[in-house]
């Protein structure tokens, strides 16, 4: 070996990289240290678990490995007792419940990064949004928890027509009116267009060209088939957190075979269960591993076209819910496809190879090498030069110290790295311990409902203002009730008895938000303002109780 070669890899370069990465906690393989001239497998690079909760970003050009990338995160994360959710774009995560096949090629690899591979296989929660439960577990949500904001972006609409979205959702929700469904909302907006055109003048003046744009886009995205993402029983996020019978993290897979379609209304919702995650859990502070690793592929839809508002509550998400014992990693093609106060909560950065072949890639990948941290390796020359499978790799050491920019060959996983067999998808799905409850959708008393009975009977919409301070005595709990983090954690394995024993649940969480509001409420109602109502609103949603 030189003592020097095209990448500036020194002899005591790698001894600096690889005392880097040598941690005494708990951590994730990732693989070795490599440079043009070989591989050092005496170099492991790895992610301790504590740095998982501090969010990353999986980032390089089409084909250059960042699915297994991910795969092998998740696996590492799962092996070590952290529960997983990750978005399944083209179907081919589905191989993590089936163990990997050894090839000459593979086994070849693995001996030259001094990986000692063996096949394995997970327990995978496979769900599907909306109606296509031969997917997986169907994964909704009603329009009342979704909320204003998210929905405005779903629905493509201005400021202006988001401000106007948030009144309607607050008039409906002052006139004891359930937004479950689509065809809840639309009857809302059709009403306040039509024979409640007066009441427009009592939300803020909001013009009926603007009610009519807001309805003729719900109509819109109901025609397209969006309405299949939102109804009952909504999904309850605190299925997320379990582990199976080997005390292993349970994987949760969302297919999302419809991202060309719809790729806004796909991304909004996996960020809406993100922002459930967020208004659900209890802090818990810096812990020694998460709870729950979030993997957010195609991110970048996420963020395009986005409002102010919008990009503010996701750094906001982003910022706290690691307190909450919550990781994100963010999947995309460059950094530039995620906004700067996003990028900087991110302290782990994998990234795969970049292709410079036009002026505007090369701008790209100057503004990519800046975001490393300093090192004297020529950084636009390696990773314009890896290869598939490799990547550069820098996570936030045990100090919260980025470690040494490390170009790295990937482990490979142990699971299949490909789509799996049919008859093992079918066998996942039917043995699903969460199925049975989402499977059949339901139409409860709403919106619609409340509407065209009311017209049906010549009357006016229902005006049952809500009572904040009745609502919190009626369904007020033990406020001194709080759910530990060792009942949350020796509650997780099974979801049918953490709903008896006290986990996270929906409901419980539903409830104490009413008693909140209802004090909310009293303690603002003297300044004759609704701030004490839109107060008790969640980041993106309104949390209520639902009527089960």
């Amino acid at each position: 070996m030189s003592n020097k070669n095209t990448w500036g890899m020194t002899p005591e370069l790698v001894e600096t990289i690889a005392a880097g990465y040598d941690f005494d906690e708990d951590s994730i393989a990732l693989g070795s240290l490599i440079d043009d001239n070989g591989t050092y497998p005496q170099a492991q690079i790895r992610i301790p678990l504590h740095a998982m909760n501090r969010h990353g970003l999986i980032a390089g050009a089409t084909g250059t490995g960042k699915t297994r990338t991910l795969q092998l995160i998740a696996e590492g994360l799962a092996s070590q007792g952290v529960s997983v959710f990750l978005t399944d774009v083209k179907g081919d995560l589905t191989g993590l419940a089936q163990p990997g096949e050894p090839s000459d090629q593979l086994l070849a690899r693995t001996e030259d990064i001094g990986q000692d591979w063996k096949p394995d296989a997970f327990t995978l929660e496979m769900l599907s949004l909306g109606a296509q439960a031969e997917r997986g577990t169907p994964v909704r949500a009603t329009v009342c928890d979704f909320g204003p904001l998210l929905m405005a972006k779903v629905l493509d609409l201005n400021t202006t027509q988001e401000q106007a979205l948030q009144l309607i959702f607050s008039w409906a929700d002052r006139r004891g009116l359930a937004l479950i469904d689509l065809k809840d909302l639309k009857a809302v907006v059709q009403y306040l267009t039509d024979e409640g055109k007066s009441e427009l003048k009592e939300i803020g003046g909001i013009s009926s060209a603007t009610a009519g744009v807001i309805l003729r886009s719900v109509s819109v995205l109901e025609s397209q088939g969006g309405d299949v993402f939102f109804g009952t029983p909504a999904f309850d996020t605190a299925d997320f957190f379990r582990l199976d019978e080997d005390g292993r993290g349970v994987i949760s897979s969302l297919a999302i075979p419809q991202l060309d379609s719809r790729p806004a209304l796909v991304s909004t919702f996996i960020m809406w269960l993100l922002a459930d995650l967020f208004d659900t859990l209890p802090e818990v502070g810096d812990q020694p591993k998460p709870k729950l690793v979030f993997f957010f592929d195609e991110a970048h839809l996420l963020f395009k076209s986005a409002s102010p508002t919008f990009l503010d509550q996701v750094v906001q998400t982003v910022k706290l819910i690691r307190s909450k014992g919550v990781g994100v990693f963010f999947i995309t093609q460059t950094p530039q496809d995620v906004p700067e106060d996003v990028l900087a909560q991110l302290g782990s950065r994998v990234m795969h190879a970049l292709r410079a072949y036009t002026p505007k890639d090369v701008d790209k990948l100057k503004n990519t090498v800046s975001t490393f941290p300093n090192t004297p390796l020529d950084l636009e020359e390696v990773i314009t030069n890896l290869g598939t499978g490799e990547a550069l790799i820098t996570v936030l050491g045990e100090k919260g110290v980025p470690t040494p920019v490390a170009p790295t060959r990937l482990c490979a996983p142990a699971a299949d790295m490909g789509v799996a067999d049919d008859e093992v998808i079918k066998k996942v799905i039917e043995e699903s311990k969460i199925r049975t409850q989402y499977v059949e959708a339901t139409d409860p008393y709403s919106a619609f409902e409340a509407l065209t009975e009311a017209g049906s009977q010549g009357t006016h919409a229902p005006a049952t203002e809500r009572d904040d301070s009745a609502a919190s005595q009626d369904s007020q709990p033990d406020i001194g009730t709080k759910y530990t983090d060792e009942e949350l954690e020796d509650a997780i394995v099974n979801p049918t008895s953490r709903r008896k024993t006290g986990s996270v649940s929906r409901k419980e969480a539903d409830t104490v938000s009413d008693v909140v509001t209802g004090m909310l409420g009293n303690a603002m109602r003297s300044f004759g303002t609704q701030l004490g109502r839109e107060i008790s609103r969640t980041i993106f949603g309104t949390r209520r109780r639902r009527r089960r």
